[in-house]
């Protein structure tokens, strides 16, 4: 007999507002559905009403864990619009800080994977570790969040001979630590007994469902951007794409330590090939009529944003794809037919950032017979009578329908 089980939009398993929806047969999955739109903030359309220069902050703050991920892609498509090339000092700096974000990103997955499997251990180890990782962005950027880095023409802060070799002392200490990672990820039993064979996605499907990222690479596909389509200075690194053909969440966490100690190699490399010179330039306020598609390796898949300019000081429209949007169609064929005990295991194994992905849902008026596309100004005035309709005292709403 099959039954209908919610999970979210509040669940433990989920630390963003979402709602998974399964169709059950007993413990087995047989159909899956995802619902979006809890947390949507508006930010595409904010973006037209500020500046390209205020937009900077306001596509960091897209995501904290990738925020780097968003600012620069963002950053790079404008620089293609204004017909402006960075100083070559800052697009290393700017490729350091992806890298060392990469590193935090999956140092950061792998302790939720560990938790997700009740190899509670695991996850102290790895979280350890990212606070090295926070330590030395700190050291460069002054944050340990969003670091704000990104500027037109470059970054905001250049690096000194005092930080560099910090920053490669720590290297040390993290190379030996991912190295043992990779023979637990590999050979610890009940971690490879709890991910191994779960989220099954052949390579077939990750093609035909557009999966990004680690995801895709879990299933034997080496597509990478970073190798695809080179953006700063990427096309100077000599690094390899890490693969798994496991196709489960055991290949995507086996490709997250490869990727970690790839990138350990790639930021030695900026360090030791650190060039001389400025590392900003000047950009212009405005720029011409036309329109970008940037696209950016996130530590979750591809980033991407597309721009288009009115020949003013903001943009007509920025439209922006992030990886976890991109892999939801994979999710929910990963879920189908797994167990539902499996569910919070498979969810995280794309590492989804919700509020990255968040999309608002239309909805048809069946009495009126119609729908609406609402503005700025009447989706607010919604939100303040509807405010208005909240008894305080007993926190009940006086619903209108």
């Amino acid at each position: 007999m099959e039954y209908k089980v919610s999970l979210g939009p509040q669940h433990p398993a989920l630390h963003e507002a979402v709602s998974l929806r399964m169709t059950l047969d007993g413990e087995v999955i047989r159909d899956a559905d995802l619902k979006l739109g809890y947390s949507h903030r508006g930010i595409e359309k904010l973006a037209e009403e500020r500046s390209y220069i205020q937009n900077i902050y306001l596509t960091e703050r897209i995501c904290g864990i990738c925020s780097h991920s968003h600012t620069t892609c963002f950053t790079q498509g404008v620089e293609q619009l204004m017909e402006l090339v960075p100083a070559r000092r800052g697009l290393f700096i700017r490729t350091l800080i992806a890298e060392l974000e990469r590193v935090h990103s999956h140092l950061l997955w792998l302790g939720v994977a560990g938790q997700e499997a009740g190899f509670e251990s695991f996850f102290m180890y790895t979280w350890r570790d990212r606070e090295v990782v926070l330590d030395i962005l700190e050291w460069i950027s002054g944050n340990r969040v969003h670091y704000a880095m990104n500027i037109f023409g470059g970054v905001r802060r250049d690096i000194d001979e005092l930080q560099r070799k910090k920053i490669l002392d720590s290297l040390d200490l993290l190379k030996k630590r991912t190295d043992y990672y990779l023979n637990l990820a590999a050979s610890e039993p009940t971690f490879v007994g709890r991910l191994a064979g779960v989220g099954k996605l052949s390579r077939e499907d990750a093609i035909a469902l557009c999966a990004v990222g680690p995801t895709l690479r879990a299933s034997g596909i080496a597509s990478d951007v970073r190798k695809d389509d080179p953006y700063a200075v990427y096309g100077e690194i000599p690094f390899e794409v890490a693969t798994a053909d496991s196709c489960d969440v055991l290949g995507r966490a086996v490709v997250r330590v490869k990727e970690l100690i790839s990138s350990y190699a790639m930021i030695e490399f900026l360090l030791k090939n650190l060039p001389e010179g400025p590392f900003k330039v000047k950009a212009p306020r405005k720029v011409k009529p036309n329109e970008v598609y940037s696209r950016y390796e996130a530590p979750r898949g591809e980033n991407v944003h597309y721009i288009k300019s009115n020949g003013s000081d903001k943009p007509e429209r920025l439209k922006v794809r992030a990886p976890t949007l991109a892999n939801y169609p994979a999710t929910i064929a990963m879920l189908k037919k797994g167990f539902i005990a499996d569910i919070p295991l498979i969810f995280a194994a794309i590492d989804p950032c919700i509020c990255c992905a968040e999309r608002l849902v239309q909805l048809d008026d069946a009495r009126r017979g119609d729908s609406r596309v609402l503005s700025f100004s009447q989706l607010r005035s919604m939100a303040n009578e509807r405010a208005k309709k909240i008894d305080f005292k007993k926190r009940k709403i006086a619903w209108p329908f």
